[in-house]
This record gives C-alpha cells, sequence and structure tokens, in this order.
C-alpha cells in the first residue's frame, strides 16, 4: 500500500531527495518548506500526489497543521522525517542569544512540535515510522559550532526516551546521524559568520579553514540516503540511531574509545561519590 508522508525542510538538499524518493516509490508526500516555490518543478511532476505545504518548523501550530492537511488530503500518515535544520559556525562567545536560540528553536524544538503533533495520529493507526535527521554532530562536538551540537544532542536524547513509550504503540522511531553530506549545508552555515577574534584563531578558525578545504568533497551521497530511508520506512525492525557514512562510523569509535578510556582514567573519583552501603540499582536514574 503506497505510504503518507510528512517531510520538513524539502525545498533543497537532503530533503528534497527523500521527497523525490518517496514520490518515485508511488508515495504520496507533504512537503514542508519555507519557500514553497522551490517544489513548483515536483508538483508539475507528480501532481496531487505532493501537496507542498509553507512549514516553518519553530512554528508550533504549523506543525499541527501539516499533520492535519496530510490527513484532510490523504486521510492517513505513515512516515514523518523531520529533516529541516541548519548550522550556524561561528566562536560562542561572538553569537548573539538570538542566533544561538534560533538554531535551537529549529533544529531542535522543530523536531519536538512535529513529533508531537504527529503521534496522536500514528497511535490511532497502530502504526508510524518517525525519522529523525539528526548528524555526527549529535554524538560528537567540535569548535565552533556550539547551537547546533546542543540541539543535535538533545535530538538524540529526546529520541531515545520517545522510542522506548511508543514502541508498544507500533510506533517506530529511528534517529539518522550522518557524517558529511555533499549538499550546500556547510556553505549555508558558513555564510554569515564572522571574523573570529584572534584568541579563537587557533581552535574555531582552524575549523573554518577545514571546511573550506573540504567543500563539495563530503562522501554521503543524499540519494543514497534517501534510499536507505525509503527502504526503513517500509521495515519493522529498525535501530534507535543509526550512524550514516564511512567518516562518522571512525569518528564515533574513536571518540567513545577516548570516553572510555576517559571514564576509566578516573573511575576513582566517579566511585568517591557513592553512599558506603548504597546498593546498586541497575537501570535507574534518579537526580
Amino acid at each position: 500500500m503506497a505510504k503518507v508522508w510528512l517531510i520538513t525542510g524539502s525545498g533543497n538538499g537532503l530533503g528534497r531527495d527523500i521527497a523525490e524518493a518517496a514520490l518515485a516509490a508511488g508515495d504520496s508526500v507533504v512537503a514542508g518548506a519555507r519557500r514553497i516555490d522551490e517544489l513548483k518543478p515536483l508538483v508539475e511532476q507528480y501532481g496531487d500526489q505532493l501537496t507542498p505545504v509553507t512549514f516553518d518548523v519553530r512554528n508550533e501550530q504549523a506543525a499541527k497543521a501539516a499533520v492535519q492537511l496530510a490527513l484532510d488530503t490523504y486521510g492517513r500518515l505513515d512516515v514523518l522525517v523531520n529533516n529541516a535544520g541548519y548550522g550556524y559556525f561561528a566562536p560562542f562567545e561572538q553569537m548573539t542569544s538570538e542566533q544561538f536560540r534560533d538554531v535551537v528553536e529549529t533544529c531542535f524544538f522543530g523536531v519536538v512540535y512535529s513529533t508531537h503533533a504527529a503521534l496522536p495520529v500514528m497511535r490511532r493507526q497502530r502504526s508510524g515510522h518517525i525519522f529523525q535527521i539528526s548528524s555526527i554532530g549529535g554524538r560528537i562536538a567540535m569548535p565552533g559550532n556550539s547551537p547546533y551540537h546542543a540541539a543535535k544532542w538533545a535530538v538524540g536524547g529526546f529520541s531515545d526516551s520517545v522510542v522506548a513509550e511508543v514502541a508498544p504503540l507500533g510506533i517506530k522511531v529511528c534517529t539518522l546521524e550522518p557524517g558529511g553530506i555533499r549538499t550546500n549545508w556547510a556553505q549555508r552555515a558558513g555564510e554569515n559568520s564572522p571574523e573570529v577574534l584572534p584568541e579563537y584563531e587557533e581552535t574555531v578558525g582552524a575549523i573554518y579553514k577545514l571546511l573550506a578545504s573540504v567543500r563539495g568533497q563530503s562522501e554521503g551521497d543524499p540519494k543514497r540516503i534517501a534510499a536507505l530511508i525509503l527502504k526503513l520506512a517500509n521495515s519493522q525492525d529498525l535501530p534507535k540511531r543509526l550512524i550514516l557514512g564511512r567518516d562518522a562510523e571512525t569518528r564515533v569509535k574513536n571518540v567513545e574509545s577516548a570516553r572510555a578510556a576517559e571514564a576509566e582514567q578516573y573511575r576513582d573519583l566517579t566511585l568517591s561519590t557513592v553512599f558506603p552501603d548504597a546498593p546498586e540499582i541497575p537501570g535507574l536514574v534518579n537526580h
């Protein structure tokens, strides 16, 4: 049976490729974008199979309206892809609170609002797939991108909690964590970056130079990622988190190995905070 998708940030980049993959497979798509004129070629090609909607994910009411549009137009909602997001490169000290907040509103609360709007529908259906397009930046961090990392780490924790809540309801939630993808994401993230203060040249300045040197060379293929998401949307066997890309896999292994080594190095300090007579309570966190 053909599925009904709601995809945020589908005007360009990875979101556009996901929308095209779903449409080519015969599915119906509600495609959210800030500028729906970007979707005109797809509307002309696929007609009623595609419903474009102006969708600013920072607006909770817009998320509810987009879900309702899917129901009114196609009668159900099978797949939600929370793809909308952007980065902003700058030293944290040189950011305004508004710049920081806007990234978090888009990359984290946008996910929260759309997920919250979709869950009642999927709960009644007793089925549905939710894909959170996060990033390897939700597991590791580098200088100069603090609001993006804050948001993506939040997406991972939020989704890990929700997946456990909704699993008995037939709803699948999967957080995808790609490394570099060959889109214009990095270029756009650096468009309004300030000139770094001299004190940050060695750290954030080095990141600026690295990004400029590898622009257009990322190994992640957005069309292959879109094809994988299409495959996962037709599967009942999904991981909670899925790393995408060789670069992402390598960096995660290196960082997690370093974290484990650091934890072992400071284990005495870790255990020094425990009541001597306290029983071990596995799997429970109280704080």
